[in-house]
């Protein structure tokens, strides 16, 4: 089929769909919902963030080959009764983009008598089996079942045109999160309009397609999401447990609901059901069966809805009632602790340290049952940065769809428990909205690190009076905002100890820097040069590299010509490239994407940061690869970490530089250095140290 008649067609049954629906909608579920629906009907679409959509070439058919393999990962099975074209449109997507996952595909034909019969024994790869009698949708995909050789069963309708990635996406799914038991693709119309990112079901067993019509880039749809169901045009599932639940049931024979009630069997063994947006497939819904309820196997719908609400019965009282109901994530998101979290801008965590303690708390949230949703108050567009988040399941406001955080909040503040407000500014900016549109919420005051003391010290450092007087200017609006919130967060003892005195009633918790503790990699005998790692925004970084480069590492290179120093961070200055050009042995190497390698092939860490405050999370890095560091008495304040035995802490050019050659040439040193640094960090600033501070910050009453 054609993109224009593809189109065409998805309009007329949109003109009539809507009639029937706003119709039965005022009728089932009130004026409220019905209006939200017309509304999003005729609502003006952003330009779309994603890739364009692909769709084959209508051509007259020439054999041709799909994916195969004789142990595959991924069963996908395309139950299918006539319509022969738009199961070669399937088909030749799928051969155009093969997913990187081993799959074999199953064409289940129900009693085809158009070319179905003549096409798709001449696809190489396909393997097409014939029912013996029509017996619907469901006895056709119960045949792809018994069929299948895959770990994984995936149900694809003839009717779809699967979108690059698609299969990956899902699967990927299962590995991220093993309590997954279903997951569904996002369906779009021909047009891009979403059709579905999971269905909503109420208490009456009637249902909503949670997004028809909208963006599929609202970030209400674009986020891993748990859905009550997934509609069967496009889902996979272990096949075990597929085979453990029986398949399809065959009370919903020919069709309809069998899907809702498999989503409802996963969920009561125990697994998650989930939507995954970056799976796309477009689905020219109704191809099949039509769209009146009133005649024909559509009819099967009106049927089946009362078996499912029989079956059911007790599990649907828990579900919302369906009249005057409009699912928002302040419905479907009810039974979570709802968390806010607002910042600038979203966290990078290949890029510094605060980002990746504010990702990994995040995932903590996440694990603990919370649905966390992103406001960065500069309204920046979606980006990967963006989607790395919707990919955990975070529900990221971004330009277009945030048009201002006052009128967001206005919108969203009451469904929050808590909110966090990350650095005073934006505490300071953010807090009388709080109190206007989320006064039941807690209020959580991240400080990241106490930004008055870093200031203050640097200023100090620099002898500069003006910049003194800015740090007491932070502090009266660092302080203001903790004593106007609930909980205020630390990431070190020394701030906790610091705060005690300078404002001992405001409530603190201790949640440091987050890391996952790695293996400790190579010995010392693999390992050789020098390594820094720190964004060159942040102003101790820059004088850090600029006292290193300058006055340390030439005493280093006089002795050791061998050694090479890597420094590595984002944004580095044209005045520190010029420094480096004048001595040997240095080799700026700005951002790289993963630093991991540098942590598992240089020899040991340098932080000679000379101010700051908070903890250090270049330190960590090092440490949680097994990396000895040296480091200045500032770079190593509130760690736990004891001279000699975790780190070698040198304060001047001359000792720092002879600790570096020291630590490097004694591999005895070396060894105790990186063994006790791994264990630093179990103990102090991995997630499981951190779970206890987290669930009383975010979840205890």
């Amino acid at each position: 089929m054609s993109m224009s008649l593809a189109d065409a067609r998805y309009h007329l049954n949109r003109i009539i769909g809507l009639a029937r629906r706003g119709l039965a909608s005022l009728r089932t579920r009130g004026w409220r919902a019905t209006l939200h629906r017309v509304g999003v009907h005729t609502r003006r679409q952003p330009p779309a963030a994603r890739a364009p959509l692909y769709f084959p070439k209508a051509e007259p058919f020439v054999p041709f080959s799909v994916p195969s393999s004789a142990q595959p990962t991924a069963s996908i099975v395309i139950p299918v009764y006539n319509h022969a074209e738009h199961t070669l449109a399937c088909l030749r997507a799928l051969a155009a983009h093969p997913p990187a996952a081993n799959c074999e595909i199953l064409v289940i034909d129900d009693g085809s008598s158009d070319a179905t019969v003549e096409w798709m024994p001449r696809i190489t790869g396909l393997r097409y089996h014939v029912r013996p009698q029509n017996g619907g949708f469901i006895a056709a995909c119960n045949d792809g079942l018994r069929l299948s050789r895959g770990d994984y069963v995936v149900l694809l309708n003839n009717d779809t045109i699967p979108q690059p990635g698609w299969l990956d996406a899902l699967l990927d799914t299962f590995t991220q999160l093993p309590a997954a038991g279903l997951v569904g693709a996002q369906l779009l119309y021909p047009d891009g309009r979403l059709q579905e990112a999971g269905g909503v079901v109420f208490n009456d067993g009637s249902c909503w397609s949670y997004g028809r019509f909208e963006s599929a880039e609202d970030p209400r749809y674009s986020a891993l999401r748990d859905a009550h169901y997934c509609s069967g045009a496009a889902i996979a599932l272990p096949r075990e447990l597929f085979e453990q639940l029986g398949g399809l049931d065959t009370r919903y024979a020919p069709a309809y609901y069998e899907d809702t009630d498999l989503a409802f069997k996963v969920r009561a063994a125990g697994r998650r059901v989930l939507v995954q947006p970056a799976s796309r497939v477009v689905h020219d819904e109704g191809t099949s069966n039509g769209t009146d309820t009133g005649s024909g196997v559509k009819a099967y719908q009106v049927r089946n809805q009362k078996v499912f609400a029989q079956v059911w019965q007790q599990t649907l009282q828990a579900q919302h009632p369906a009249v005057g109901t409009v699912p928002l994530p302040a419905l479907l998101h009810r039974g979570q602790r709802q968390i806010l979290i607002i910042d600038e801008c979203l966290p990078q965590p290949d890029r510094d340290s605060a980002s990746l303690r504010q990702f990994n708390l995040i995932r903590m949230l996440l694990a603990e049952g919370a649905h966390v949703v992103f406001l960065p108050t500069r309204g920046e567009p979606a980006s990967a940065t963006s989607a790395a988040l919707q990919a955990i399941g975070v529900e990221v406001w971004h330009a277009p769809f945030l048009n201002g955080v006052a009128a967001w909040m206005r919108g969203n503040g009451a469904r929050f428990d808590v909110v966090m407000l990350v650095r005073h500014h934006v505490a300071n900016e953010c807090l009388p909205l709080l109190r206007q549109f989320a006064p039941q919420a807690r209020t959580v005051f991240d400080t990241v690190d106490l930004h008055y003391l870093r200031e203050r010290r640097g200023a100090e450092l620099a002898r500069d009076q003006r910049l003194l007087r800015s740090a007491e200017r932070t502090r009266a609006t660092e302080l203001a905002m903790m004593a106007a919130t609930d909980v205020t967060l630390l990431v070190s003892a020394a701030e906790k100890e610091q705060l005690a005195t300078d404002a001992p009633q405001v409530r603190v918790e201790l949640i440091s820097n987050l890391h996952e503790v790695a293996a400790a990699g190579p010995g010392w005998t693999q390992r050789h040069d020098l390594v820094f790692v720190g964004g060159f925004r942040h102003p101790p970084n820059l004088d850090a590299m600029q006292w290193f480069i300058g006055d340390v590492f030439p005493l280093i290179h006089a002795q050791r010509p061998d050694i090479v120093f890597h420094c590595i961070g984002a944004d580095v200055p044209d005045s520190l490239q010029a420094l480096a050009t004048t001595r040997p042995g240095v080799k700026i190497h700005g951002y790289v994407p993963d630093v991991v390698p540098y942590m598992r092939q240089a020899r040991i860490a340098v932080a000679p940061l000379r101010f700051g405050a908070g903890v250090k999370g270049k330190v960590n890095l090092s440490m949680a690869h097994g990396q000895p560091v040296v480091a200045t008495t500032c770079a190593v304040e509130g760690m736990y970490l004891r001279d000699g035995l975790d780190v070698l802490v040198a304060d001047g050019a001359q000792v720092f530089a002879g600790a570096v050659l020291r630590l490097y040439d004694d591999p005895g040193l070396w060894q105790r250095l990186s063994e006790n640094g791994l264990d630093n960090i179990a103990r102090h600033f991995s997630m499981d140290a951190a779970r206890q501070a987290v669930r009383r910050v975010f979840f205890d009453a």
